[in-house]
């Protein structure tokens, strides 16, 4: 059974692979791009804050709807759906119309928060999250592709630092918002909260946003999103609980490994020999930037997620900072990667320059996590905070400008499923990096005297996080090298990217069209 869109007016074939010649952006920039970029920003920022609400309300949760032996699976659940779904919305929105999907996937977040907010049961609200994070994945799989179709590569980095202020915001303000809410409301807003904000969102950006509707003809891959979704659960639920539920060698975590390095397998086989791959594989072999890019957002991912979940701990249990305000002890990180992103992406756009910033960005990285691993219980709050702005430094540096480097390497025609692998990499590099730091940090705090022993119970837990922040930083120091490999491609004020020195553009496949420029794609499709 296919689904397909009438009208066909592309070829069926796999897609042509991306060269440094091939298009990553429109010819021109929209007279109200700012307009319409505010309205992405804010369907990104409704499933950022959305996690960070939830978890600061669990407690008033659980207490309402009891299932306490559930209350993982609310954010695991949330996780592993959005993962799942990314790669699939991408894909359809390079089929049937980036706008329309990226519309409907606001539309299934706003109902599912709704649902959320309904809940009489642990079960209900656990059901309904997996609804939410169909929807989240949808507005994380469209926001970058939508960015990459509106504005032509060199311009950009002048819209970094909006996305790296919806991180921030999201990261700082996200605690903030939900222990306001528990607070003072109903638990169950932390949920309808989302509404108001999804709604002006949805309706903004009908309003407003234009981009191509492509008509093509196209057999959907079931069997590329089935083995997709199998390798995706496996690798989140073993993620989740491998050093918590069940022991990294466990057979559990083991099989579960094995299902994950299976379904990949399978799913390359499919991939290869589908007319219309979920995932075209010459996303990542038409030109060496896009994977060196998901290496730098893998890392990145593992920095946020890691960085964001220990050092407020570190902060509250070792220097005894107060946790009512958790969000704010993570400003001295944040505050450098708005700044540093705004600075870097301004440059980029008027210099068409941008490889000395993921390889900056790498080494600031590592050195703020190595300083980070010195840590132990006389590192003062203030040297603390110098340790963390280097991290933000580095942060500022590499996570926009991976996201560049990966638009930068694929044509147009894949860009929604390009940028839906990045966010999953980054999805992944979380969740993975939270597993490791986890297990670590676990097996540090457990080795600690029996209770009273105060003095060496937190020597135990600064132990755990110097052992956290150093894998970090080797991890980071490999990102360093992959970036010293990224070939600078010279950002175009319009049209495609000019083609690196030396670098021959790559035939298309034998019976198919090459790619086609931004100005034959306007030219084919309808606009939306």
């Amino acid at each position: 059974m296919s689904t397909s869109a009438s009208l066909p007016s592309t070829p069926a074939g796999p897609s042509t692979p991306a060269t440094p010649s091939t298009p990553a952006g429109p010819s021109a920039v929209p007279k109200n791009v700012r307009w319409v970029m505010l309205g992405i920003m804010l369907a990104m920022l409704l499933s950022m804050l959305d996690n960070m609400v939830v978890s600061t309300a669990m407690p008033t949760i659980v207490g309402q709807l009891g299932g306490l032996e559930y209350i993982s699976w609310v954010v695991t659940a949330y996780t592993l759906i959005t993962a799942i779904t990314t790669p699939i919305w991408g894909k359809f929105g390079d089929l049937f119309g980036r706008k329309s999907m990226y519309l409907a996937s606001i539309a299934v977040f706003i109902v599912g928060s709704a649902l959320c907010g309904a809940s009489r049961s642990m079960g209900e609200l656990i059901a309904f999250r997996v609804l939410q994070g169909v929807g989240a994945g949808g507005i994380g799989a469209g926001a970058f592709a939508l960015i990459g179709v509106l504005v032509p590569p060199r311009e950009r980095g002048k819209y970094q630092g909006m996305t790296a202020s919806v991180m921030a915001i999201g990261t700082i303000g996200g605690p903030l918002l939900g222990g306001f809410v528990t607070g003072h409301f109903d638990w169950r807003w932390a949920f309808y909260v989302n509404l108001p904000l999804g709604l002006v969102a949805l309706v903004w950006l009908w309003l407003t946003l234009h981009v191509p509707a492509p008509r093509i003809k196209a057999r959907i891959d079931w069997a590329g999103i089935g083995l997709l979704t199998l390798s995706i659960t496996a690798v989140v639920l073993a993620a989740t609980w491998a050093g918590s539920t069940y022991a990294w060698g466990s057979w559990q975590v083991l099989s579960l490994g094995a299902v994950a390095a299976a379904g990949l397998a399978a799913f390359v086989f499919v991939e290869k020999r589908v007319s219309e791959p979920l995932l075209p594989l010459t996303v990542f072999t038409g030109h060496r930037n896009y994977p060196l890019a998901m290496a730098l957002t893998l890392a990145a991912g593992v920095v946020m997620f890691g960085a964001g979940l220990y050092l407020p701990l570190f902060q509250q249990n070792v220097q005894g900072a107060s946790a009512t305000h958790s969000g704010l002890l993570m400003l001295p990180m944040m505050v450098p990667v708005v700044i540093v992103a705004t600075i870097a992406g301004k440059v980029m756009s008027a210099t068409g320059r941008y490889k000395i910033f993921p390889v900056v960005g790498a080494a600031f990285l590592t050195a703020g996590l190595g300083l980070l691993a010195t840590m132990d219980t006389g590192t003062s709050v203030v040297l603390t905070s110098l340790y963390m702005v280097l991290v933000g430094i580095g942060l500022g540096f590499t996570m926009q400008m991976a996201g560049t480097i990966a638009q930068n390497s694929v044509s147009l025609r894949d860009m929604g499923a390009a940028m839906s692998s990045s966010n999953l990499f980054r999805t992944l590099g979380g969740s993975l990096g939270v597993a490791v730091f986890g297990s670590l940090f676990t097996r540090a705090v457990q080795s600690h005297p029996p209770t009273g022993a105060q003095d060496a119970y937190l020597t135990a837990v600064a132990n755990g996080t110097s052992h956290i922040f150093l894998t970090g930083a080797i991890l980071c120091a490999l990102a360093f090298i992959a970036s010293l490999f990224v070939i600078e491609v010279p950002l175009q004020k319009a049209g495609p990217p000019a083609p690196a020195a030396g670098a021959p553009a790559s035939p298309a496949p034998s019976g198919q069209s090459p790619a086609m420029t931004s100005a034959e794609v306007m030219g084919r499709e309808n606009m939306g």
